[in-house]
């Protein structure tokens, strides 16, 4: 089961890192968290690697929605999306699909939701 949907982008990291925030905007989500793991390993244990971002991506509406539908969802949230760098100096873009990740939770009410989240990021895969 495929747990993510992606793109490649023929760009520089940081110019994609902006494009992801934009369009993230667009799909009213906000970045709440932005983890370097490039640096994080340098720091944390002198490991080098290539470029690597985590985004913390929030729909505040959405989330609301599903805390309300079930209190331990939380422990699935924010919704990731990482950007890292390829060999070949393209940039990958990919995002959780939240139907996968909350599929083994049974409440109907957070399907629904994840179907509209869902639908959201691939907006944003779209958009790039």
């Amino acid at each position: 089961m495929m747990y993510y949907f992606s793109k490649t982008l023929n760009t520089t990291f940081e110019n994609a890192l902006d494009l992801v925030i934009e369009a993230l905007k667009t799909e009213g989500f906000g970045v709440l968290t932005q983890i370097n793991i490039k640096d994080t390993l340098k720091k944390k244990i002198d490991v080098d690697f290539r470029k690597y971002v985590i985004l913390g991506a929030c729909n505040p509406q959405f989330a609301h929605q599903a805390l309300e539908s079930e209190d331990k969802i939380g422990v699935l949230l924010p919704c990731n999306v990482i950007l890292q760098e390829l060999p070949n100096g393209e940039v990958e873009v990919a995002a959780v699909d939240p139907i996968t990740s909350m599929s083994s939770v049974q409440n109907e009410k957070l399907g629904t939701i994840a179907q509209q989240v869902q639908q959201k990021l691939k907006n944003v895969i779209k958009q790039l």
